[in-house]
């Protein structure tokens, strides 16, 4: 039935979306970290600076259990959404046109992320508290539960949406970047006879789309983390996303939009290729069609 191969479809790619993010969790803590540093040039010799910080302050898994929780609804949205969008697009057993993907791809990034965004945001949070821990400072919450709770109190209901629109807009160029460069690069592979619909296709695959993701998220990612930082109380240093940019490129140069693009793309890459294997893997085991 076509239900139950969609709930098959929600369940495995939640439970490889949980392993990617397992074992990829401290980059993207150490990615937080770095773009939170508003020193322009300090891109390079800041990683392992800032990861020893990191290590040192016992951040390294901080905020894990809001980024497996955002996972849970924002993977499998997008996954089994594009797939959707993908054979509603392609009408009349025609393969969907590399625009008909992108428009997939960016479209249920989009809604995924309009769910997931109060589990992100608290999970940006909760990395950014490590620093606090590390200056003797009480952390803002203990948990995910008094989060939510803290956050409804201080900033009303909407504002768990806090920053959902560089955070829609960045969803929308990562899964352009993830699902359609993953699906284009895997039938060109097979296209081409490269290889065969296996591992290896799914490796080069998965790694093609963890560079093209990068790229196109990077600077959506940078003003996504500083928005999402700031709090209600005091000055806020940036109006809206686009004041951010702004600020961002005069103070600190172009470059400052790809700051961390070496932990982006050290965490988008290993994270993609753990995601498309295991899932291709327990697809295959289930008896569903390859993605």
């Amino acid at each position: 039935g076509g239900r139950r191969g969609t709930l098959a479809k929600v369940s495995l790619s939640s439970v490889s979306a949980a392993m990617a993010e397992a074992s990829t969790y401290p980059l993207d803590a150490l990615k937080t970290r770095l773009q939170l540093h508003r020193s322009p040039g300090a891109a390079g010799g800041g990683v392992i600076r800032a990861a020893a910080e990191l290590a040192r302050d016992g951040g390294v898994y901080r905020g894990f259990s809001p980024a497996v929780l955002r996972h849970l609804m924002y993977t499998p949205l997008r996954i089994v959404g594009y797939e959707h969008l993908r054979s509603t697009l392609a009408s009349g057993g025609r393969e969907a046109s590399v625009v008909e993907k992108a428009l997939a791809g960016g479209l249920s990034g989009i809604a995924a992320q309009v769910v997931a965004s109060p589990a992100d945001l608290i999970k940006v949070r909760m990395q950014a508290d490590s620093r606090l821990l590390s200056q003797g400072i009480q952390p803002r919450y203990t948990g995910i539960t008094d989060a939510f709770t803290k956050i409804i109190r201080a900033e009303g209901f909407l504002g768990l949406w806090k920053g959902v629109v560089p955070n829609a807009q960045r969803a929308f160029l990562v899964n352009i970047g993830e699902l359609t460069c993953y699906d284009q690069a895997k039938h060109f592979i097979i296209r081409k006879q490269i290889c065969d619909d296996n591992l290896y296709a799914h490796t080069l695959a998965s790694v093609a789309s963890g560079l093209s993701a990068t790229t196109l998220s990077c600077p959506a990612d940078v003003v996504k983390t500083r928005m999402m930082n700031q709090r209600k109380e005091g000055k806020a240093l940036y109006r809206n996303s686009y004041d951010c940019l702004v600020k961002t490129v005069s103070h600190e140069g172009i470059k400052a939009l790809w700051k961390g693009f070496l932990p982006t793309w050290a965490r988008l890459g290993p994270w993609q290729f753990v995601f498309w294997v295991s899932y291709e893997k327990l697809r295959r085991a289930s008896g569903i069609s390859s993605f």
